[in-house]
């Protein structure tokens, strides 16, 4: 989780009276919301609400998101260009799930409208990577900017509008959704939660909200709840994003990847070395930033061949030339299935051999 940030107005103790000035209309105070993770043993967050959160005129069934699965008859790797993609819908409804699996879902997204409703995922993390675009994430904890590259990462539960700039040219989202917890690596961090003086990024890249964000409104506004494929239309009686302060370690945030400092040695390192964030279900993402390469003599400068052997392998291509493989582009997806190897493209290490850095994301 990230680090304990306190925004607005909150009161001197948890769970007493947050007096509001006299004359407002309610019952004096405002209204104490707890988000918590693990039920109440984990991270958590409190806001404070002009009304209460609970106040809802309506609720419909709003139909089903599955996501289906192809029929995979051999194993095999697998390239997929997402680059073309069609332009359509709302940075929600314009989603297209491309990898699937127990733990994580891998959407794409190039919208074309402004986001229609609310919304809010019930039982997943997610983490949204900017690849093209800039804006807001609008939500409760306030307003959180955005640009390109950057990772921005959105609690479960946490009602959301992505607000981009028209201005910044076609946004170009990757969506991943996590069923468990989005954390750090936990051998970036000391027993005290900060992170290690040797972790390739620190508290001072991580940004959250900075301002409240008080939107008091009494009218219906429509919330578009997903908890895995069913879809719920909440309607509230009023603006839920009324917060006049909150505090704890629960909120979302960004992380460019740009920001990512690599961990270099005189001989190509593992993936490992990359890792940005993992989660409770099993999968880590990980950032292949721009680097030096190798310094040994000998040193094979393209990643060596390798099987698979507990897990899937995606990669993701946002930007410069990667030097172990030929045909990709930007917006290429390339698969690396369990149980057979992968490894360099012929021709990629003789052509490697005198490069002294990669500009590759």
């Amino acid at each position: 989780m990230p680090r304990y940030l306190s925004v607005g107005t909150v009161p001197k103790k948890r769970h007493t009276a947050h007096r509001v000035e006299p004359g407002y209309k309610g019952e004096g105070i405002f209204y104490e919301e707890v988000i918590s993770t693990h039920g109440f043993s984990r991270a958590h967050s409190i806001a404070y609400h002009l009304r209460p959160p609970t106040r809802v005129r309506k609720v419909e069934a709003a139909g089903t998101w599955p996501v289906e699965r192809s029929e995979q008859r051999a194993l095999r790797h697998h390239h997929l260009k997402s680059g073309g993609l069609p332009v359509k819908g709302d940075p929600v409804t314009g989603r297209v799930p491309l990898f699937t699996n127990n733990d994580v879902t891998m959407w794409r997204c190039r919208p074309g409208e402004t986001q229609q409703e609310l919304f809010r995922n019930a039982l997943a993390d997610e983490i949204v990577f900017v690849h093209k675009g800039r804006g807001k994430l609008l939500t409760h904890f306030g307003e959180l900017p955005f640009k390109p590259f950057d990772y921005v990462v959105i609690p479960r539960c946490t009602t959301y509008e992505l607000a981009f700039d028209t201005a910044a040219g076609q946004p170009d989202l990757l969506i991943i959704e996590s069923p468990g917890l989005i954390d750090f690596p936990r051998r970036y961090l000391n027993p005290e939660g900060q992170f290690k003086l040797g972790a390739p990024f620190c508290e001072r890249d991580l940004h959250g909200p900075c301002d409240p964000l008080v939107i008091d409104k009494e009218q219906d506004v429509p919330v578009l709840i997903k908890d895995g494929e069913r879809l719920t239309r909440y309607t509230l009686a009023h603006h839920p994003f009324d917060v006049v302060g909150w505090d704890g370690f629960v909120y979302p945030f960004t992380f460019n990847a740009d920001d990512f400092e690599p961990i270099t040695g005189t001989i190509h390192q593992p993936p490992p070395i990359h890792q940005t964030f993992e989660s409770e279900g099993g999968f880590v993402v990980c950032t292949f930033a721009p680097r030096v390469l190798d310094t040994h003599p000998d040193a094979i400068k393209v990643p060596y061949a390798h099987s698979n052997v507990e897990s899937d392998e995606v990669l993701y291509y946002v930007r410069g030339k990667f030097g172990s493989r030929r045909g990709v582009e930007e917006g290429s997806f390339t698969l690396h299935p369990h149980g057979i190897p992968h490894g360099p493209h012929p021709g990629t290490i003789v052509a490697s051999r005198d490069a002294t850095r990669t500009d590759e994301l």
